[in-house]
């Protein structure tokens, strides 16, 4: 591949500068605390975050300001499409994206980017909290819900699921069912493949890291879920569609 020479290359500096990168399950334990309305978390998290903001990160330019714009329109549409598919408005999302995407483009000082990534991650997180009032079912299937994508990593049964929320397995289950219109089982599943989605559309982790961040028990595991709901395996998926999310918000910029 033409890339093979520049990416041996960029490895072996990463490794003789001792450059490790953020784990991948703790960048998707925070977008899904923004997705989920943890406007708490999200500024605690921030507040750390916030200290060397640029540990663990890549570099993407050799323009600081560059480099940092580009980290955060990668943030962005993440974190768009993370709440899209947790229930903001399709044109709400992309719409607040085309701002953010906007202001920071203006912006010529890095601490004010940075700054700015604060702001673009709390605005979303509470508008993700009102999103999440407003669509309430029951408290018991509302507390699932927020479970189920905090913790998609994990194995996540019924039973799990029942003593979290203090239920009978079978009456939650009846419960769940009439209130999403699916099992337990069927929405972690839909709700894990929606995510791996986002990932391969996005990033460049591959698909062992989003199998093991997303809670299969293996690779192979991953595939075959995959393949059955989309009807091509995830090489093939991110073939198609990666970083649509980037190009779509340069289109929507217009």
């Amino acid at each position: 591949m033409k890339t093979d020479r520049d990416l041996n290359y960029r490895l072996y500096v990463q490794r003789s500068d001792g450059f490790t990168r953020n784990p991948f399950q703790r960048e998707l334990s925070f977008y899904r605390m923004i997705q989920a309305g943890d406007t708490e978390g999200v500024k605690k998290r921030f507040e750390v975050v916030r200290k060397n903001f640029f540990e663990g990160k890549g570099t993407l330019s050799d323009d600081p300001v560059r480099n940092i714009i580009y980290h955060f329109v990668t943030a962005v549409a993440v974190v768009c499409r993370l709440c899209v598919e947790g229930g903001m408005s399709h044109d709400t999302a992309y719409t607040l994206s085309d701002i953010y995407i906007q202001r920071a483009d203006k912006l010529k000082d890095v601490d004010k980017i940075i700054d700015l990534f604060g702001e673009m991650q709390l605005d979303f997180a509470e508008r993700m909290r009102t999103v999440k009032k407003e669509n309430v079912i029951s408290i018991h299937v509302r507390k699932c819900i927020d479970y189920i994508y905090e913790h998609l990593h994990e194995d996540l049964t019924l039973g799990v699921l029942a003593e979290y929320v203090g239920l009978n397995p079978s009456y939650l289950s009846k419960l769940f069912s009439k209130e999403t219109g699916m099992s337990v089982k069927t929405f972690v599943t839909k709700a894990k493949i929606s995510t791996a989605e986002n990932l391969l559309k996005s990033s460049d982790f591959s698909c062992l890291d989003i199998s093991l961040a997303l809670g299969f028990s293996s690779q192979s595991a991953f595939i075959s879920v995959f393949r059955k709901t989309n009807g091509m395996t995830p090489k093939k998926y991110r073939e198609l569609h990666y970083m649509d999310v980037i190009e779509g918000d340069k289109d929507n910029e217009v």
